[in-house]
């Protein structure tokens, strides 16, 4: 179960519409990042940055989202070789929209 500290993590990490971007792209990486060469994008991940040209922004504006994003649990980071890989944790996403349906008092 995630703390009060984690909570507001995540909350600040979903109050982004770049961050918000990020993760609907990531939800499907071969559709947006098919073209991926060094790496299956749906099995090992999004290359940091291809995410950066989605978003039309700057590789430190790209990353400093993608490690909001890392704290906040909504996606993993691996690295391979000079390149860093980003893909969604559908479980924490799942568990904190359970957990805000929960709180505002909203039925499933």
């Amino acid at each position: 179960m995630k703390t009060n500290m984690d909570r507001s993590t995540q909350i600040r990490a979903m109050a982004s519409a770049p961050r918000l971007k990020i993760l609907r792209l990531l939800a499907e990486p071969q559709k947006h990042f098919g073209d991926q060469w060094s790496a299956d994008p749906a099995e090992f991940g999004v290359c940091m940055t291809l995410i950066a040209e989605a978003l039309a922004v700057a590789q430190p504006t790209a990353s400093r989202h993608l490690d909001i994003l890392r704290q906040g649990g909504f996606i993993t980071v691996q690295k391979h070789l000079k390149w860093s890989y980003c893909r969604r944790d559908e479980a924490a996403i799942s568990d904190y929209l359970d957990w805000l349906r929960a709180e505002l008092g909203a039925q499933g």
